[in-house]
């Protein structure tokens, strides 16, 4: 049985600041921004070339957990040095460069409400690989 992984839902305080911080500054597409109701509203984005999205919003149970409390989503990328400098010129406070071992480096951030992520580079996946 085959099973894809494709949106991960992140608690915000505040939906326009989460998208101004994933849409504008990390440079995700937002493919979703609706409002089915006054009191519901989702919001899809995704980063590019990934097959799995972040959604947050607003009136349902799947976005009720508490703000900043999801941890260590990784963003994998096929050159950390880059992929962290890109960011940074963006705004991003993007922690300083780790090596855990194995040809595994990463470097993290948080968004505005403190959802965690993780820039990951493994180097066994470059080129044609990643």
């Amino acid at each position: 049985m085959q099973m894809k992984l494709e949106l991960i839902p992140l608690p915000v305080s505040d939906v326009d600041r989460a998208i101004a911080f994933y849409a504008d500054k990390l440079g995700f597409t937002k493919d979703v921004d609706v409002q089915p109701s006054d009191d519901i509203r989702i919001v899809q984005v995704t980063p590019e070339g990934s097959g799995c999205s972040v959604g947050f919003g607003t009136g349902l149970d799947v976005y009720a957990a508490e703000p900043g409390s999801v941890r260590g989503l990784h963003l994998v990328v096929e050159d950390l040095d880059e992929a962290r400098a890109e960011l940074v010129g963006r705004g991003v406070e993007v922690g300083e460069i780790h090596d855990f071992g194995g040809g595994v480096r990463g470097a993290n951030f948080s968004d505005p409400d403190g959802n965690t992520f993780e820039l990951q580079e493994m180097a066994w996946r470059r080129g044609a690989t990643y």
